[in-house]
Formats: structure tokens, C-alpha cells, sequence
């Protein structure tokens, strides 16, 4: 009867247990006693016995080791296995990704659609969240690096963005010791703000050496930059999707086409890729360039060239009402 006893207990913690359905969530909250642990399963939804399992966690000598967290119990998973899950905190994670180009009000409609991720900056102004981050008077946009992140269920999305910070911060920091000696870039704050232009402006990878060689030259030069992505970031809720003469005449403080230099901030978040060349552009002679129609830029290096670039590529679509040429320079 004993050894019939020993082998009916070993069957059930080899065998998986019964949740309701293919999966239930277990949440094990800090400071939990093992027996509360063994309760908070039967109470999530699994078909056992929560006196027996304690009474198996307790005999294996590790309840001390679970962890509090988010786990998933399946239709796979033993009372063996689900005791190695709680000791080794493996929690449910769930991804959320910032995608390289978007705005900070992008990231923000991001997270607030993420799958059971704490919406805790939901009622927060971009001033309040980068307060709570501990960047009190430092604007949002860009500082963010684009990535995919994991998070456990009922994280915080201040904790995401914490990680999303830190993460550019460490980029930048990179990207900005291998700058070229030549570059009139005077800070990494510098080359955030046109690494997120070139993001913007570039619609084929290879073209982003070109086109931060482009603006490098401008700078050198002391030629306004004359890129639309700036303008329409001015124009904020105003801009309608299409961009007009009378927008590129309306000044704001990041309109290229009114004002010299870069504009106060970045505009987007720029990728690895963006920041890179923005720091060691393309050697190029290029000043100017237009959209080509596939993605790619066509790059001159005069006004006549770029001019009849214009009339090329542009021919029909009503360039100059409807789309006006980044980094046309008139």
C-alpha cells in the first residue's frame, strides 16, 4: 500500500497538472509563504490539491527559493516543473517595440495598447512622465532607443520607458566617441537631433551615409538644412498629411527652411544605424537631394543638377504644393 501511495505521488509531480483552460496566470506577490503559493495556484484556476502541493514544495527542500512574479501555468506543465519555474523566476514575459522614426506620441499610443502592461503614465503630460523618470525639463522626443522590449505582466510602462532611456543614453554614448574629427557637430546632443532627421529622411538603408553627408555639409557650410520632416514636426496636429509652400514659409522653431542649424530638438527616435551616420557621414560633395520615387534619394551637388533631379523625379506629382523637396536648398 505504501509503495502503490509513493508511486500515485510521484505520478501526479511528473504528470501535468489541470488548469482551466490551455493556460491560467499566477501572480506570486512579494513575501508570499509557500503554502500562500500553493493556494494562489488552485485559486488561479488548476485542478489540484493545494494542501498536497504544499506539502511537495515543502519536501523538496527549495520553497524558500520561489520567486514572486508573473508566471503561466499550461496544460504541459507538472507540479515538478512548475516548482523549477517559481525557483527559477522564469515569468511570462511579453514584448512591446519602439519602432526607429516614431515620434514620442507614437511610443505612448504603443504602450498604452501593450498587452497587460501597468498603464501608470496613461494620465501623465510628456512633462510629468520625463519628471517621473527623473528628467525633470527635459523634452521626450527621440530620447528613447528603438527596440523591443520585454516585460513581465503588470509592469509598469514608466519601467519600459526607464529602460528605453537608459538604453539611448548608452548608444549615444557609443555612437558619439566614434565621431569624426571633422564633424561640426558640437555634442552627442547634437548628433541625437541629426541622427533623428536622417531616421526621417531616409528611405533606403544605404542612403543614410549620403544623406547625413548632405546635411554635414550644410552645417560646415552654414546652410539652412531645408529638410520637410522639421516643418511638419512644427506644424505638430496642424500638419493634415500634406505639406504646402505656405507651411515652409510659416515660421517655427523647427522650420530649416526659416531658421540656420538644427532645430532645438530631435524630431523622432533615431536607430543605431541613423545615429552612426550622422557622426561619420559619407564623404561626399553632395548638398542636395530628392526622392527618386522607390525609396532610394538621387544626390547632386549643385543647384542646376538637383534642379533637374527635381523635374525628373518629381515630374507630375505636384512637388512644389503637395510635397517640396527635402534638402532642396533654394
Amino acid at each position: 500500500m505504501i509503495l502503490l501511495g509513493c508511486a500515485g505521488v510521484y505520478q501526479w509531480w511528473t504528470h501535468p497538472l489541470h488548469p482551466k483552460g490551455e493556460v491560467v496566470d499566477l501572480t506570486v506577490e512579494p513575501g508570499t509563504t509557500p503554502r500562500g503559493v500553493a493556494q494562489a495556484v488552485v485559486e488561479a484556476g488548476v485542478k489540484t490539491s493545494a494542501d498536497l502541493l504544499f506539502v511537495a514544495f515543502k519536501l523538496s527542500g527549495q520553497a524558500r527559493q520561489i520567486k514572486s512574479g508573473s508566471y503561466e501555468i499550461s496544460n504541459t506543465t507538472s507540479p515538478q516543473s512548475l516548482l523549477s519555474m517559481l525557483i527559477r523566476g522564469e515569468e511570462t514575459l511579453r514584448t512591446v517595440t519602439l519602432v526607429e522614426g516614431w515620434n514620442f506620441r507614437q511610443v505612448r499610443q504603443a504602450l498604452g495598447k501593450a498587452e497587460q502592461l501597468q498603464h501608470d503614465s496613461q494620465n501623465l503630460s510628456d512633462p510629468q512622465i520625463m519628471a517621473q523618470l527623473g528628467r525633470p525639463g527635459q523634452h521626450p522626443e527621440g530620447r528613447f532607443y528603438p527596440d523591443t522590449y520585454t516585460y513581465a505582466k503588470g509592469s509598469s510602462d514608466l519601467a519600459v520607458l526607464q529602460r528605453a532611456l537608459k538604453s539611448m543614453d548608452k548608444q549615444l554614448l557609443k555612437v558619439w566617441a566614434l565621431r569624426t574629427e571633422s564633424t561640426p557637430l558640437k555634442s552627442a546632443e547634437e548628433a541625437l537631433i541629426l541622427g533623428s532627421i536622417v531616421e526621417k529622411e531616409t528611405g533606403k538603408a544605404a542612403d543614410r551615409p549620403l544623406i547625413a553627408g548632405v546635411f554635414t555639409n550644410r552645417l560646415r557650410l552654414g546652410m539652412m538644412l531645408q529638410t520637410d520632416p522639421t516643418v511638419i514636426y512644427g506644424l505638430g496636429a496642424h500638419f493634415d498629411g500634406n505639406l504646402r509652400r505656405s507651411d515652409l514659409r510659416s515660421d517655427t522653431p523647427y522650420n530649416t527652411y526659416t531658421r540656420f542649424g538644427l532645430p532645438p530638438t530631435p524630431i523622432a527616435m533615431p536607430g543605431k544605424a541613423a545615429l552612426t551616420a550622422a557622426v561619420r557621414p559619407a564623404q561626399t560633395q553632395a548638398l542636395y537631394f530628392v526622392a527618386k520615387g522607390d525609396g532610394s534619394s538621387h544626390f547632386s551637388s549643385n543647384l542646376t543638377e538637383h534642379n533637374q533631379a527635381v523635374n525628373r523625379y518629381q515630374r507630375g506629382l505636384g512637388a512644389a504644393e503637395k510635397s517640396s523637396t527635402s534638402g532642396s536648398g533654394q
